[in-house]
């Protein structure tokens, strides 16, 4: 098991750390072993100081060895062509260009993101009322954020299209590649790991999902769009079975006190579809490693709590004693 919480003092801190540990990880594997690194990704808030930091030291590895997947989508972005929702400030894909894809010289070798930009939305909407009332599609999940299962007996073309071609392909490609050396994930307030929202049992391994009125209503409220009617209601994501399982190693960001209680919940809880991260540690049970990096706000909730950590086999770091 390996599973270590490093607490920095602020974001910018919390961004350096994130770096040294995995630019020198991409490093030994382009440079010195000279093979390719498999490297999955977030948009948000998060990780921007990372991506930033990558850019200005991009220089210490061989981007032409690394390949990206990210963790999701929305569908139903804005525009009535898919060029159009593919660059609408909000897609995932755009901030990918604008934050790190399009600032890199070379780029990536390969860069993959999930097609949510190819689904119609009204479409999508249609064909799911119709699939739950013949009952070929179910919803699941404890809270509105739901997974939406299509299942084999479908015989809806859209629906298949959008299981067999957008959802199982992008997870295959992962299978195909040999697995993610590195997840870099971020974490929503209520404890959601991309869009696998709360409540939504954690062996999904990758989701059309129909998300949350929480996600929705920060989007707006976090200036993402104008109103709820013009934000996106479904998306693509990697489940947290998926990440889990595909995973070697992952590094989970977390800035500001909107994150404390699901940070603390998914370390000193039991494992629950309620705080999805909290597969984290479950995860770790069986042999893979996490680092958890915080800013002092975000680790509010476990602070003064490393004896509880430590006799549950976490390590702590505490990069503010530096400072003291």
């Amino acid at each position: 098991m390996g599973l270590e919480v490093v607490i920095a003092q602020d974001f910018e801190d919390m961004s350096e750390e994130a770096a040294n540990i995995i630019i020198p990880k991409i490093r030994e594997a382009t440079i010195y072993e000279q093979v390719e690194f498999n490297v999955g990704l977030a948009t948000g808030s998060s990780p921007i100081g990372l991506y930033k930091r990558i850019i200005e030291r991009q220089k210490e590895f061989d981007a032409t060895r690394v390949a990206s997947w990210n963790l999701d989508e929305y569908i139903g972005l804005p525009g009535e062509t898919l060029t159009e929702r593919i660059i609408h400030p909000q897609s995932y894909a755009f901030f990918m260009i604008q934050n790190l894809f399009g600032r890199l010289s070379p780029p990536f070798a390969k860069t993959h993101i999930p097609r949510g930009a190819e689904i119609d939305q009204r479409k999508l909407v249609d064909a799911l009322k119709e699939g739950i009332d013949r009952g070929y599609v179910h919803l699941e999940g404890n809270d509105k954020g739901k997974a939406v299962v299509v299942l084999p007996s479908c015989n809806d073309k859209y629906l298949r299209w959008i299981r067999d071609e957008l959802l199982d392909s992008y997870l295959h490609s992962i299978r195909d590649a040999g697995g993610i050396d590195y997840w870099i994930v971020g974490v929503g307030e209520n404890g959601h790991i991309g869009f696998h929202e709360s409540g939504i049992p954690l062996h999904h391994q990758i989701l059309l999902v129909k998300l949350d009125d929480n996600t929705i209503y920060n989007a707006v409220k976090d200036g993402h769009f104008p109103n709820r009617e013009d934000a996106p209601q479904y998306a693509i994501s990697m489940g947290a079975g998926g990440i889990f399982g595909h995973s070697r190693n992952i590094l989970l960001l977390a800035s500001g006190g909107r994150k404390a209680e699901c940070i603390s919940k998914s370390l000193l809880g039991q494992a629950t579809s309620e705080v999805p991260i909290s597969g984290l540690y479950t995860y770790a049970q069986n042999g893979g490693n996490v680092t958890y990096v915080l800013d002092e706000d975000a680790a509010k909730g476990i602070l003064g709590r490393d004896a509880l950590l430590n006799k549950k086999g976490i390590a702590i770091k505490d990069l503010r004693l530096k400072y003291a």
